[in-house]
């Protein structure tokens, strides 16, 4: 049998107060929050799409940084997934054994960090090197999933706001590095098939 560790220690009270508050909201906020929790991760992809669109008339620099945003939150979530592999903290409703609005994850999907919540931040923050306004937007919506992952029950505070703190940082330090030396990535990218994405006809 596979060893886990057990959060409830740190935040559990904090996790079983949510929950329960929860349960007593109304019904319609219940689903509002769930669906978001599901299929909120789309409304960042669809904000990628429009800072590359956005960007690409801005310039080629422009359009390449804002290129690289999907592929920051892709290294982000895998280096959440690695530590989620290297920490194998059990859900908090397996743990505490309490009924959720989102079903509970099957043992061995771990909750430390949570990736919702560090693909939401990788976005937000990436998307900030390319339009602050949109990356605002984005910074609001990953508040609210993070929010959103607790209050369906299926991470502890400290399993969000850890998977914050690595989606932020992972991005932060990949767009730095990328605009270092733009210009080589640029003309890379131009003598490529890639370069419709970049350069406007």
């Amino acid at each position: 049998m596979m060893l886990a560790f057990d959060g409830s220690s740190i935040d559990g009270s904090a996790y079983t107060d949510v929950v329960d508050l929860a349960h007593r909201s109304p019904g319609w906020l219940d689903d509002m929050v769930s669906a978001w929790s599901t299929y909120g991760l789309a409304v960042f992809a669809a904000l990628m799409a429009v800072a590359w669109w956005r960007a690409r008339r801005v310039g080629p620099a422009a359009a390449v940084t804002a290129l690289a945003v999907p592929v920051i939150v892709i290294a982000a979530y895998g280096v959440n997934d690695v530590l989620k592999l290297l920490v194998r903290e059990d859900r908090p409703c397996q743990s505490l054994q309490v009924i959720t609005l989102e079903r509970c994850p099957a043992p061995g999907d771990w909750s430390f960090p949570s990736n919702h919540a560090a693909i939401a931040a990788a976005a937000a923050t990436a998307l900030f090197y390319v339009c602050s306004r949109l990356g605002a937007v984005a910074a609001v919506a990953a508040c609210v999933m993070a929010t959103s992952r607790v209050w369906v029950g299926v991470h502890y505070p400290h399993d969000v706001a850890a998977g914050v703190v690595v989606g932020a940082f992972v991005a932060a330090l990949a767009m730095v590095m990328l605009r270092r030396r733009p210009d080589s990535l640029v003309g890379w990218i131009s003598g490529t098939r890639l370069r419709l994405l970049v350069l406007v006809s």
